[in-house]
Parts: structure tokens; sequence; C-alpha cells
């Protein structure tokens, strides 16, 4: 397996990397991996979801209703605390991968929590006016359940071990629901179900080639028409 913090060559043929890339995608498609690997090489900065801060995850992929509002509030805090220091960096700081939108929060919210819950949800959201900069191209990783499934089992986490098919299908759903109308950024629709970004360094250079063209719109990436 290549780790992913190496630093793979790129081919940038005269192309300038997007200042600020956000990979998104359900839990087990690969948006942190992508992310390290993006950063690696292109030199620069991550932004990362930290879930195993989390003390209530566990707890809530065991029992979603009894945990789905703590564990709702602590992402959210935490995400607005990361795009707050994000703007209050300096001006100079390097380039940035991040692993979330700070805009699929209420999603994670919309499915997990009940009216009443959700309706203070909403408050606290709009309460911490949350001015996230625009990233420069988004990259939302697609794969079915039964993909997501196998690789959350390979990876083994013991808190994901609660993780069940019909919350990813719901996921996958509110997903595709999502950027289907997304137009805020850039955006490129990468079918990740027959890429390995974990092992294989054509998967990857083949995906960044293709991302680095990118400047506007919204664009696909089947991996299996470059083989």
């Amino acid at each position: 397996m290549i780790a992913s913090n190496q630093a793979i060559s790129v081919e940038l043929k005269g192309r300038t990397p997007p200042s600020f890339i956000a990979v998104e995608g359900s839990i087990g498609v690969g948006k942190t991996t992508l992310a390290h690997k993006l950063a690696a090489s292109f030199d620069c900065a991550t932004l990362l979801e930290d879930a195993e801060e989390n003390p209530f995850l566990e707890r809530f992929y065991n029992n979603r209703e009894q945990a789905a509002l703590a564990t709702q509030l602590f992402f959210l805090f935490q995400r607005a605390q990361k795009i707050q220091d994000l703007r209050q960096a300096d001006i100079f700081a390097p380039d940035r991968v991040a692993d979330f939108l700070i805009d699929k929060d209420p999603l994670f919210a919309r499915i997990n929590l009940d009216a009443d819950e959700y309706q203070l949800y909403e408050k606290v959201y709009q309460q911490l006016t949350i001015d996230a900069p625009r990233p420069d191209l988004v990259l939302y990783l697609q794969a079915p359940t039964d993909v997501l499934l196998s690789r959350i089992e390979n990876r083994g986490l013991a808190m994901e071990k609660g993780i069940n098919r019909d919350y990813l299908e719901r996921l996958n759903e509110v997903y595709s629901e999502f950027f289907l109308y997304y137009d805020d950024a850039p955006l490129l629709i990468v079918n990740a179900s027959e890429i390995d970004l974990a092992n294989s360094v054509a998967d990857y250079r083949d995906l960044v080639d293709y991302m680095l063209d990118i400047r506007s719109g919204r664009h696909y990436f089947n991996p299996t028409f470059f083989r």
C-alpha cells in the first residue's frame, strides 16, 4: 500500500493546481486518503475532519437515536472552528486540501435528527454564521454501498463497526441529491468504485491529470475510460 503522505509526482504540464480543493463523499469512499495524496503532491496543507476526536461517534453508530444530536453538534462546532482558523490564517499561508465541505453538514443533520432536534440544530447553525471560503475545485467521490461497506470493513476501525447498510444507502441518497444541484464551485464527480487511490499510482495520476484542466462547470471522471 502507498503511504497516504508519500508524495506522488504528477506532470503539471504548465497547469496550476487549484489553491483550495475540497474532497467530499460518503463514509469509506476514500476522501481523506485522496486529500492527503493531493496535499503531498502539491506540497500544500490539509484541512481535515478529526472524526476520532468526536467522543459521541461510536455511541452514535451503535445507537443513532440516542447520540445523534450530540454527535452532530460536535461535528458542527469542530468544522466551524476549522473554517474560522482558516479564515484567520495568514494570507501567505500555503494552499490547502480539505476532506469536507461545511455546506454538507445539514445533510447529516437531516437524516440523523428528529424534528425537534433538527430545529435546535438549525438555530445553532444559523447563529454560527459560518463564512466558509469557496473552493476552487470540489471532488465528489461516488461509490455504491457494497463498495463502501467493504472499505469500511477493510480499514477495521472499532468505532465504525456499528455502521449498517441502510445508513450508508441513505447517505448515498442525500449526497447524490446535494451534488445534483451543487453549483457553488467547479465540481468533478468521480466514479470511485473502480479507482484504487490507496494502492494505484496510475489511477491517482489519471485523476490528477484530468482535474488539473478544470476551471469551471461540472465534470465527470470514470477511470474505466483510461484503461
